[in-house]
Protein backbone atom coordinates (compact mmCIF):
# COMPACT_ATOMS: atom_id res chain seq x y z
CA UNK A 1 0.00 0.00 0.00
CA UNK A 2 2.46 2.28 0.67
CA UNK A 3 4.71 2.12 -2.47
CA UNK A 4 1.66 2.13 -4.12
CA UNK A 5 0.93 5.55 -2.85
CA UNK A 6 4.19 6.90 -2.95
CA UNK A 7 4.24 5.91 -6.91
CA UNK A 8 1.16 8.08 -7.42
CA UNK A 9 1.25 11.49 -9.26
CA UNK A 10 0.70 14.25 -7.66
CA UNK A 11 3.54 13.79 -4.43
CA UNK A 12 1.32 12.81 -1.87
CA UNK A 13 2.54 12.13 1.74
CA UNK A 14 1.29 9.26 3.98
CA UNK A 15 0.46 9.12 7.41
CA UNK A 16 0.02 5.56 9.22
CA UNK A 17 -1.61 6.21 12.58
CA UNK A 18 -0.48 2.82 14.64
CA UNK A 19 -2.36 1.54 17.73
CA UNK A 20 0.26 -1.22 18.91
CA UNK A 21 -1.04 -3.25 16.11
CA UNK A 22 0.76 -7.16 16.76
CA UNK A 23 1.88 -7.98 12.92
CA UNK A 24 4.94 -5.50 12.94
CA UNK A 25 3.42 -2.55 11.19
CA UNK A 26 5.15 -0.06 13.03
CA UNK A 27 8.67 -1.43 11.80
CA UNK A 28 7.90 -1.97 8.22
CA UNK A 29 6.76 1.79 8.22
CA UNK A 30 10.14 2.51 10.13
CA UNK A 31 12.06 1.03 7.34
CA UNK A 32 10.09 2.33 4.56
CA UNK A 33 10.42 5.76 5.93
CA UNK A 34 14.41 6.30 5.04
CA UNK A 35 13.37 5.18 1.45
CA UNK A 36 10.51 7.80 1.17
CA UNK A 37 12.35 10.65 4.00
CA UNK A 38 10.16 13.31 4.09
CA UNK A 39 7.12 12.00 2.61
CA UNK A 40 6.11 8.57 5.24
CA UNK A 41 5.20 9.23 8.79
CA UNK A 42 3.94 7.36 11.75
CA UNK A 43 2.34 7.89 14.84
CA UNK A 44 2.40 5.03 17.33
CA UNK A 45 -0.54 5.28 20.07
CA UNK A 46 -0.71 2.80 23.07
CA UNK A 47 -3.72 0.32 23.11
CA UNK A 48 -6.10 0.29 20.48
CA UNK A 49 -8.30 3.19 21.28
CA UNK A 50 -10.60 3.44 18.63
CA UNK A 51 -10.99 3.97 14.98
CA UNK A 52 -12.87 7.42 15.19
CA UNK A 53 -9.77 8.66 17.52
CA UNK A 54 -7.05 7.43 14.91
CA UNK A 55 -8.47 9.42 12.19
CA UNK A 56 -8.86 12.77 14.95
CA UNK A 57 -5.28 12.17 15.71
CA UNK A 58 -4.42 11.93 11.98
CA UNK A 59 -6.68 14.59 11.24
CA UNK A 60 -5.01 16.82 13.81
CA UNK A 61 -1.60 15.87 13.27
CA UNK A 62 -2.08 17.19 9.12
CA UNK A 63 -3.40 20.50 10.61
CA UNK A 64 -0.45 20.92 12.48
CA UNK A 65 1.62 20.15 9.62
CA UNK A 66 -0.14 22.82 7.67
CA UNK A 67 -1.67 20.24 4.51
CA UNK A 68 -4.05 21.92 2.35
CA UNK A 69 -6.05 18.79 1.22
CA UNK A 70 -6.48 15.41 4.25
CA UNK A 71 -7.64 12.62 3.30
CA UNK A 72 -8.61 9.03 5.32
CA UNK A 73 -8.46 5.22 3.70
CA UNK A 74 -8.52 1.90 4.99
CA UNK A 75 -4.89 0.37 3.96
CA UNK A 76 -5.93 -3.28 3.18
CA UNK A 77 -6.68 -2.02 -0.67
CA UNK A 78 -10.76 -2.05 0.12
CA UNK A 79 -9.92 1.62 -0.94
CA UNK A 80 -7.93 1.35 -4.19
CA UNK A 81 -5.37 4.35 -3.87
CA UNK A 82 -5.52 4.71 -8.19
CA UNK A 83 -8.49 7.04 -6.70
CA UNK A 84 -7.39 9.35 -4.17
CA UNK A 85 -6.52 11.49 -7.60
CA UNK A 86 -10.44 11.28 -8.18
CA UNK A 87 -11.16 12.28 -4.80
CA UNK A 88 -8.53 15.66 -4.87
CA UNK A 89 -9.62 16.42 -8.45
CA UNK A 90 -13.34 16.56 -6.74
CA UNK A 91 -12.05 18.93 -4.15
CA UNK A 92 -9.43 20.79 -6.25
CA UNK A 93 -10.97 21.47 -9.60
CA UNK A 94 -14.95 20.39 -8.74
CA UNK A 95 -15.41 22.88 -5.61
CA UNK A 96 -16.37 20.48 -3.24
CA UNK A 97 -14.92 20.63 0.43
CA UNK A 98 -15.26 17.09 1.25
CA UNK A 99 -15.21 14.04 -1.38
CA UNK A 100 -16.80 10.73 -0.44
CA UNK A 101 -15.65 7.70 -2.19
CA UNK A 102 -19.29 5.81 -3.07
CA UNK A 103 -20.53 2.60 -3.25
CA UNK A 104 -23.63 3.74 -3.72
CA UNK A 105 -24.23 6.68 -6.44
CA UNK A 106 -23.84 5.37 -9.79
CA UNK A 107 -21.17 4.13 -11.30
CA UNK A 108 -20.12 2.59 -7.60
CA UNK A 109 -19.90 -0.73 -6.73
CA UNK A 110 -19.14 -3.59 -4.31
CA UNK A 111 -16.94 -6.42 -4.82
CA UNK A 112 -17.35 -9.75 -3.11
CA UNK A 113 -18.90 -8.93 -0.09
CA UNK A 114 -21.64 -11.81 1.27
CA UNK A 115 -25.22 -10.27 0.33
CA UNK A 116 -26.11 -10.11 3.96
CA UNK A 117 -23.25 -7.79 4.18
CA UNK A 118 -24.37 -6.11 1.49
CA UNK A 119 -27.76 -5.42 2.30
CA UNK A 120 -26.73 -4.41 5.71
CA UNK A 121 -24.42 -1.93 4.72
CA UNK A 122 -26.83 -0.01 1.93
CA UNK A 123 -30.03 -0.48 3.98
CA UNK A 124 -27.70 1.49 7.31
CA UNK A 125 -27.16 4.37 4.70
CA UNK A 126 -30.93 4.49 3.89
CA UNK A 127 -31.72 4.80 7.74
CA UNK A 128 -29.14 7.06 8.01
CA UNK A 129 -30.49 9.78 5.23
CA UNK A 130 -34.00 9.07 6.44
CA UNK A 131 -33.08 10.45 10.15
CA UNK A 132 -30.46 12.94 9.27
CA UNK A 133 -32.27 14.16 5.87
CA UNK A 134 -28.26 13.78 4.66
CA UNK A 135 -28.20 14.02 1.23
CA UNK A 136 -25.21 11.81 0.88
CA UNK A 137 -26.18 7.87 -0.24
CA UNK A 138 -22.81 5.90 1.18
CA UNK A 139 -23.05 7.64 4.85
CA UNK A 140 -20.71 5.03 5.97
CA UNK A 141 -18.00 5.48 3.43
CA UNK A 142 -14.65 6.04 5.17
CA UNK A 143 -12.90 6.97 1.87
CA UNK A 144 -12.45 10.51 1.96
CA UNK A 145 -11.05 13.88 1.02
CA UNK A 146 -11.22 17.15 3.35
CA UNK A 147 -10.38 20.65 2.23
CA UNK A 148 -8.23 21.80 5.13
CA UNK A 149 -10.86 24.59 6.33
CA UNK A 150 -13.39 21.51 6.92
CA UNK A 151 -11.49 20.07 9.58
CA UNK A 152 -10.50 23.60 11.42
CA UNK A 153 -14.46 24.21 11.83
CA UNK A 154 -15.42 21.23 13.15
CA UNK A 155 -14.81 20.65 16.43
CA UNK A 156 -12.50 17.65 16.93
CA UNK A 157 -13.10 17.53 20.86
CA UNK A 158 -16.66 17.41 20.58
CA UNK A 159 -17.02 14.49 18.27
CA UNK A 160 -18.53 11.54 20.09
CA UNK A 161 -18.43 8.18 18.42
CA UNK A 162 -15.26 6.01 17.67
CA UNK A 163 -16.78 3.33 15.40
CA UNK A 164 -18.25 3.34 11.90
CA UNK A 165 -20.71 5.93 14.07
CA UNK A 166 -17.81 8.14 13.22
CA UNK A 167 -18.09 7.87 9.32
CA UNK A 168 -21.26 9.31 9.61
CA UNK A 169 -20.69 12.31 12.53
CA UNK A 170 -17.54 13.59 10.33
CA UNK A 171 -20.31 14.17 7.03
CA UNK A 172 -23.33 15.20 9.29
CA UNK A 173 -21.22 17.77 11.03
CA UNK A 174 -20.13 18.79 7.58
CA UNK A 175 -23.16 19.30 6.48
CA UNK A 176 -24.76 20.85 9.59
CA UNK A 177 -21.84 23.67 9.10
CA UNK A 178 -22.72 24.31 5.51
CA UNK A 179 -19.81 22.60 3.35
CA UNK A 180 -20.36 20.85 0.10
CA UNK A 181 -20.32 17.43 0.16
CA UNK A 182 -19.74 15.44 -3.36
CA UNK A 183 -19.54 11.87 -3.68
CA UNK A 184 -17.01 10.17 -6.54
CA UNK A 185 -18.26 6.82 -7.76
CA UNK A 186 -15.77 3.76 -6.71
CA UNK A 187 -15.13 0.19 -6.51
CA UNK A 188 -15.23 -1.32 -3.05
CA UNK A 189 -13.25 -4.61 -2.82
CA UNK A 190 -13.75 -6.64 0.24
CA UNK A 191 -10.15 -6.82 2.12
CA UNK A 192 -8.04 -9.98 1.08
CA UNK A 193 -6.03 -10.16 4.73
CA UNK A 194 -7.66 -8.98 7.97
CA UNK A 195 -11.00 -9.21 9.49
CA UNK A 196 -13.71 -6.69 9.60
CA UNK A 197 -13.92 -4.69 12.74
CA UNK A 198 -17.30 -4.76 12.81
CA UNK A 199 -19.25 -5.89 16.32
CA UNK A 200 -22.17 -5.71 17.90
CA UNK A 201 -21.36 -3.15 20.29
CA UNK A 202 -20.08 -1.25 17.19
CA UNK A 203 -23.49 -1.34 14.93
CA UNK A 204 -25.32 -0.20 18.42
CA UNK A 205 -23.47 2.65 18.46
CA UNK A 206 -24.30 3.65 14.97
CA UNK A 207 -28.03 2.86 15.22
CA UNK A 208 -28.25 4.95 18.69
CA UNK A 209 -25.74 7.17 17.46
CA UNK A 210 -27.97 8.66 14.37
CA UNK A 211 -30.78 9.64 16.31
CA UNK A 212 -28.52 11.11 18.96
CA UNK A 213 -26.83 13.28 16.26
CA UNK A 214 -30.39 14.64 15.11
CA UNK A 215 -31.10 16.44 17.60
CA UNK A 216 -27.77 18.10 18.84
CA UNK A 217 -26.37 21.61 17.94
CA UNK A 218 -23.36 22.05 15.79
CA UNK A 219 -21.21 25.04 16.24
CA UNK A 220 -17.63 25.80 14.76
CA UNK A 221 -14.84 25.04 16.53
CA UNK A 222 -13.85 27.87 18.81
CA UNK A 223 -10.75 30.09 17.51
CA UNK A 224 -9.71 31.10 21.05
Amino acid sequence: MIRKVMGLEGGYHLLVVDDGSPDGTADIVKRLMQEYDGRLFIEERKGKLGLGTAYIHGFRWALAKGYEYIFEMDCDFSHNPDDLNRLFAACAQGGADVAVGSRYVKGGKVKNWPMGRLLMSYFASVYVRMVLWLGVSDTTAGFKCYKRRVLETIDLSAVHFVGYAFQIEMKYTAYKLGFRIAEVPITFIDRQEGVSKMSTRIFREAFLGVLQMRFRTYKPASRA
